[in-house]
């Protein structure tokens, strides 16, 4: 008789578990010849080899399932035990471990964190997420509500599962909107956080809560306002500059060359939203015309054809733009 401790260090054990354990029963009654007991984050497994070694499949693919879809019923329990049983593997092969469920039409990034398909859902959003794998460094300049933001953040959290890249880096030029915020009360965090809400936002869509706080606790996800970006190697990671239309030309020249080894780019903004003092020029709007021809570096402009947020955002888009032409 062989004994296996199995540790999940990368998925929320409840979530494997089941609720009162409704996975871990389906599992002791499908493995009726192995002792499986839960002890916190662990599962003690005793019993047969081969018997153990087939168990260990099944939480691989468990735990997979999970990451990739952010949820675990009993149905998909049941469903892969059932596969597994259905394709025991020959001794000496490889399982298959690679999750798969019916997606979406459309180009699915991700699944969100309550296991719903977050898509690219236009031209240009399909195009930056094309573009990713071709590409290190990416600018998606466009208008408000053309999900610039949305899909680069998509597009870092589905390379962080991936195990493609160690980290999530995301910043924001620190610049007021048109207002005079004043003084903020609290710390450092607390003063900086209303800049960076809109990243916050994306991030809750797409990761589970635990693991999201886990993920920003560790470091292993670094949300800070830009010039914070100084004097670092961003290497082995995703980073995503936000509103870039507000970084003075100096600051995006020193964020764009903290680029490191093994590292991806995302640079968005609205070059006709720019919040900067009027003496000030925008860093994107000099970096549109300097970079445009440099190899290995993507451009892509979005429009009102990628607006995804209600239908009057695209038609007072449209009326702006017929008034600038006027002008």
């Amino acid at each position: 008789m062989k004994e296996k401790n199995i540790e999940f260090d990368t998925a929320n054990p409840v979530e494997i578990f089941g609720v009162n354990n409704a996975n871990i029963n389906f599992l002791k009654q499908s493995f009726p010849k192995l002792k499986i007991i839960a002890r916190g984050n662990s599962l003690k497994v005793l019993g047969e080899p081969l018997q153990i070694e087939r168990f260990e499949v099944v939480i691989e693919q468990l735990i997979n399932y999970y990451l990739h879809f952010n949820k675990l019923s009993l149905e998909d329990v049941t469903t892969i035990v059932q596969g597994e049983k259905q394709n025991q593997p020959q001794k000496n092969s490889k399982p298959e471990t690679q999750p798969t469920k019916k997606e979406e039409k459309g180009k699915t990034i991700i699944f969100g964190g309550e296991g719903e398909p977050i898509n690219a859902r236009s031209i240009h959003q399909i195009e930056m997420v094309d573009a990713m794998d071709k590409f290190d460094m990416l600018f998606a300049i466009g208008p408000a509500g053309t999900g610039k933001t949305y899909t680069s953040v998509a597009l870092a959290v589905r390379a962080l599962k991936n195990k493609q890249l160690k980290r999530i880096i995301l910043t924001r030029p620190a610049v007021e909107a048109g207002e005079n915020l004043g003084f903020l009360p609290g710390d450092l965090k607390d003063k900086l956080d209303p800049y960076l809400q809109p990243l916050y936002d994306a991030l809750r869509d797409m990761i589970p809560s635990e693991r999201l706080a886990s993920y920003l606790e560790k470091g292993i996800i670094q949300i800070a306002p830009l010039a914070f970006m100084r004097g670092r190697t961003l290497d082995h990671a995703f980073v995503i500059l936000d509103e870039a239309q507000n970084a003075t030309q100096s600051q995006l020249k020193m964020f764009l060359t903290r680029m490191g080894r093994s590292a991806k780019f995302i640079i968005t903004g609205d070059m006709t939203q720019v919040d900067l003092p009027k003496n000030q020029p925008s860093g994107l709007v000099q970096a549109t015309k300097i970079l445009k021809d440099v190899k290995d570096i993507k451009f892509i402009f979005l429009d009102e054809r990628d607006v995804i947020r209600h239908n009057l955002v695209k038609r007072i888009l449209e009326q702006y733009e017929a008034n600038e032409s006027k002008r």
